[in-house]
């Protein structure tokens, strides 16, 4: 039978972070100890007390049917809680807030709530690749707008050709930002919410998945400021080491929530219950956060010192667990890559241009960059970096 993909999926390519995987299963199947920074899933374990919860959710809920579409009503006032808590932002769980399984699929399916073929979604590159994937399957058309580090990684959105502002629908924005470990300022976010009112353009903020991780200056909420034509993707994936679990959810404008309700009710079904009670019992619980953060302050300085000594031009992130590490002088981003899986080293990162998009006069702003994910253990990040230090020449 001859089976012929849609010329949309065909258009997409492979998926960058599969391709990391693939690499690494390649060197471990010739024996090597990998130590894997590419791909952003914590190898720590997720806390006991939320497995505890999912346990005992199993039990309780033995006879629970099929999930709420849009979480049960304990889970979503749960996260009004924790979102008054933790930002001084009242939200209303029955209009305001609404799950999700992860952000993935609530970010890949959003555009298509809003989208018309032919509209235009302004995305980040370096960015989510939902962001353009969500967009082209909606019949969109992605604008990218590179991340620089002369602009601190922000988006510059005025410099955004009119014509672009006119056709789209949606900005996509990530603070704190992956792979750059940037965070927006208040006065950004005010003229981003200004501009795209001005523009009538939706904000889409993909700005729940980092917020627990940062080292010095906690970040705000774009909610904090406003909420009309703005939504906010959040997931307990990074906060709480539930990359497996699946949860998250989005908040904002009620009305644009209401949309992305009856876009979520058409697609697919809820969140597992037992899966929310392991939610509430991660929201409740702010001591294994600040364990994580802890950690990945000691990882990153760990190998910042690392880059550092072999020559290396280093920066610190603000928050996030990824360092967006510039490549030697005269190298490209998958030569370096490349150079780090000898056998010696067999240190897995993901290089920048492969998660980053061209912008339309040409520039891959990921060129030149390497990800770092520091995902592994703290023994395993001390073994790279004597790796790094023995064997990089």
């Amino acid at each position: 039978m001859n089976i012929q993909i849609s010329d949309k999926l065909n258009s997409l390519g492979s998926y960058a972070f599969a391709e990391v995987d693939k690499k690494v299963q390649e060197l471990k199947a010739q024996g090597v100890s990998v130590i894997a920074f590419g791909v952003g899933d914590p190898l720590d374990p997720t806390p006991e007390l939320i497995r505890d919860a999912c346990k005992d959710g199993l039990e309780k809920r033995q006879s629970a049917g099929y999930p709420s579409y849009v979480g049960t009503t304990e889970y979503l006032e749960t996260i009004s809680n924790w979102v008054q808590k933790t930002y001084n932002l009242k939200l209303d769980p029955e209009t305001e807030i609404t799950s999700t399984i992860g952000s993935k699929e609530a970010v890949y399916h959003f555009p298509t709530a809003i989208l018309n073929p032919g509209d235009y979604v302004i995305c980040p590159t370096p960015g989510y690749p939902p962001y353009k994937t969500g967009t082209i399957m909606a019949g969109g058309i992605p604008y990218f707008v590179p991340l620089l580090h002369e602009n601190d990684f922000l988006i510059d959105y005025e410099s955004i050709p009119q014509e672009v502002c006119e056709k789209a629908k949606i900005i996509w924005i990530n603070y704190p930002n992956s792979p750059t470990g940037a965070l927006a300022s208040r006065e950004w976010y005010e003229g981003l919410i200004a501009w795209a009112k001005k523009n009538e353009i939706i904000i889409a903020a993909d700005d729940g998945c980092y917020d627990a991780i940062y080292f010095d200056e906690k970040p705000m909420s774009i909610l904090e400021i406003a909420k009309e034509g703005i939504l906010v993707f959040s997931s307990l994936s990074k906060r709480s080491n539930m990359t497996c679990y699946r949860v998250g959810w989005v908040m904002g404008d009620p009305e644009l929530i209401s949309v992305f309700k009856k876009l979520k009710t058409n697609i697919d079904s809820g969140t597992p219950t037992f899966i929310q009670d392991a939610a509430i019992a991660a929201l409740e619980d702010e001591t294994h956060v600040e364990k994580i953060r802890d950690d990945y302050r000691i990882k990153r300085d760990i190998m910042l010192e690392a880059l550092s000594s072999i020559g290396l031009e280093t920066k610190e992130s603000d928050a996030t667990f990824y360092l967006w590490q510039k490549v030697p002088e005269g190298m490209t981003s998958l030569e370096f890559a490349e150079k780090l899986l000898d056998p010696n080293i067999a240190i897995v990162v993901t290089p920048g241009n492969w998660i980053s998009d061209e912008t339309e006069d040409g520039l891959n702003p990921g060129e030149g960059y390497v990800r770092f994910a520091l995902v592994p253990t703290v023994d395993l990040v001390k073994e790279a970096a004597k790796r790094l230090q023995k064997h990089y020449k």
